[in-house]
Formats: C-alpha cells, sequence, structure tokens
C-alpha cells in the first residue's frame, strides 16, 4: 500500500514509519523539519510539509491508499487547533483525491468513561486535574478533532491510546472498542496497532483503545516526563504529549 504519515517526526510516527517499511508498504513521511527525520528505507519518501497548510496536504495526500495522523503537541495555557485544523485539511485533500482511509490518534480520556479498576485518587482527583488544567487545551481540540472526522463520509477510526512510553519491541497489547484497564500503552504498540488498522481496515467509522500490560511505567513518570522531557509536535517536529 501507499500510506502517509502525518506527524511522521514524533516518536510514534517514526516506529509507524520503520513498521510500514520493513512490512513492505510505501511509506511518504509527512514533517516540517525532514533534515531531522532519522528513518531511511527503499520505499521511503520524506515530505517536507505542514499540517497547517493546505495545499501541501493536498500534494501529501495524492495517490495514497491510507493516511496515518499522528499529530501531538504538548499541553500548555495557549488554545490548541493542530488536530482540528490538521484533520480538516487532510480530509478535505482525501476527498479531492478520492483516499478513503484515514487512522488517527486522540486519548483513552475521550471514552467519557472512569479508568476501569483505578482507585478513588486517581479516578476523582489525578485524571481529572490532568484533562481539566494541564491538558484542557489538548483534549478541547481532539474532541473537535473527533467529531470532523464523525461530519465525514470517509472510513475512519481514531485510536485512544492511554499515557505513551517508550518500549523497545511491539508487546502483546490490547485492543477493545470500549476503554481498557491500565494506564499506559507503548509507542511501538500504538505504531503498530495504527499501520494494522490503516491495512487490514479494521473497525471503520469507530474508537478503539490500545493498552500495553507488560513493563509499564508509573503514574509520575509520566507527568515528569511531560512536564521536562519527551518529543513529539505539530507535526511530530518538537515535544510529544501524553496522551492519556
Amino acid at each position: 500500500m501507499n500510506i502517509v504519515i502525518f506527524g511522521a517526526n514524533g516518536t510514534t510516527g517514526r516506529l509507524a514509519a520503520e513498521q510500514a517499511g520493513a512490512a513492505g508498504h510505501a511509506v511518504t513521511a509527512v514533517t516540517r523539519r525532514p533534515e531531522d527525520f532519522p528513518v531511511r528505507g527503499p520505499r521511503l519518501r520524506v515530505l517536507e510539509a505542514d499540517v497547517l497548510d493546505p495545499a501541501a496536504v493536498e500534494r501529501a495526500v495524492a495517490g495514497q491508499d491510507a493516511v496515518i495522523s499522528t499529530l501531538g503537541v504538548p499541553y500548555g495555557r495557549r488554545p490548541v487547533t493542530v488536530y482540528s485544523v490538521g484533520i480538516r485539511h487532510i480530509t478535505r485533500a482525501m476527498a479531492e483525491h478520492g483516499v478513503r482511509r484515514v487512522v488517527g490518534v486522540t486519548s483513552t480520556v475521550l471514552f467519557g468513561t472512569a479508568a476501569p479498576g483505578e482507585g478513588l485518587l486517581f479516578r476523582k482527583v489525578l485524571e481529572p486535574s490532568v484533562v481539566r488544567f494541564m491538558g484542557r487545551t489538548v483534549y478541547d481540540d481532539m474532541r473537535r478533532m473527533e467529531e470532523i472526522l464523525r461530519e465525514t463520509d470517509l472510513d475512519w477510526t481514531v485510536i485512544r491510546p492511554g499515557g505513551l512510553f517508550d518500549n523497545d519491541s511491539v508487546s502483546d497489547y490490547q485492543v477493545g472498542r470500549e476503554r481498557l484497564p491500565g494506564r499506559y500503552t507503548a509507542r511501538a504498540d500504538l505504531a503498530h496497532e495504527l499501520l494494522r488498522q490503516a491495512v487490514e481496515d479494521r473497525h471503520a467509522r469507530d474508537f478503539i483503545d490500545v493498552r500495553t500490560t507488560q513493563n509499564t511505567p508509573s503514574f509520575l513518570d509520566l507527568i515528569r516526563n511531560e512536564a521536562f522531557g519527551g518529543k513529539g509536535g505539530r507535526s511530530g517536529d518538537t515535544k510529544e504529549r501524553v496522551h492519556g
């Protein structure tokens, strides 16, 4: 397949590009900084483009069979529009070029249900604090992104992972159409499921959770990483946010 990845220079985007290339797909990796993109391969094309530029997005989508969006921005106080504006440009370009399959990423908190199996402190204090204060502008725009997808007639799937962390390889992760127990999703697992959804056309017009159960970090580790480190960004070029 011909697959274009927006946000390709974030950690998840890079893993998706690597995995797609290893599986034999032709990959177009979209990034604002192609000189910083570390992945190489015989069927990999690195394209300089900004998801906020509709003409550049249209050029990237032309000739593709499926679109993967791993766009991400860090928590902050400023209003966020990258998710909604980016997906609007992507879906318009898809309609223009007859591309029907798109898979994107938001967050497990958008299921709107309490975290299964969690104690009162996490459910009533820790997670609500992240959603309502640290990540409010990010989650607001994720909701707008999901609504834009709902309004299209495309074959979309949204993956809502938990808190993202790095792992060396793909694990025996869990997938469900409801919020799953556990707090964490390894980026390698998320990238694997993004690619699987794009290629196999699973769960069209649906939301799914991906949850890692092995070698997971602590909640404080994730918050510390969000506050002081990490990689990702508007097109996956600066700091990648925690999804759960």
